[in-house]
């Protein structure tokens, strides 16, 4: 819990120049339980990422933000993985992404599919978002189907 207000921190670094969408103090804390945090042997959150779970058998990876001086450090890829696994876990079939960078996905076993696919992703997130209906992020989906 004392993590959180550095959490929403990181987030809104990335929230500012339009990367992802912004996420509350509440809305963090409601949904404490989807999100891991990297901080590398220091004291310092250098990562963040969410699973958060959608359907039966859907889920998505959110939220993913890592500090600038620490990218390409494969911070990213490890969180996202760990997400993988937990879907696993829960027995997701499928996990999504909504990211303006695909191919980092798609080096993750990802495709990019309609987002007319996702209509719970849509119905929910979607429409508080100051780009809907005209947002260019790409959907990409991971099909896990309990390997």
């Amino acid at each position: 819990m004392s993590d959180v207000k550095d959490m929403q921190k990181l987030i809104e670094v990335y929230a500012k120049k339009g990367e992802m969408l912004p996420r509350s103090l509440l809305e963090i804390y409601e949904n404490i339980r989807d999100y891991i945090v990297s901080t590398l042997d220091t004291d310092e959150i250098v990562g963040v990422c969410a699973m958060h779970i959608f359907w039966d058998g859907l889920a998505e990876v959110r939220s993913l933000a890592v500090k600038q001086e620490y990218t390409h450090k494969g911070i990213g890829t490890a969180l996202t993985k760990s997400c993988i696994d937990e879907a696993r876990n829960f027995e997701i079939t499928q996990i999504f992404s909504l990211t303006y960078k695909p191919e980092f996905f798609e080096k993750l076993g990802f495709r990019i599919v309609d987002k007319s696919l996702l209509p719970q992703k849509i119905w929910s997130d979607c429409l508080k978002c100051p780009q809907f209906p005209d947002c260019n992020e790409i959907a990409l989906i991971l099909e896990l189907n309990g390997k």
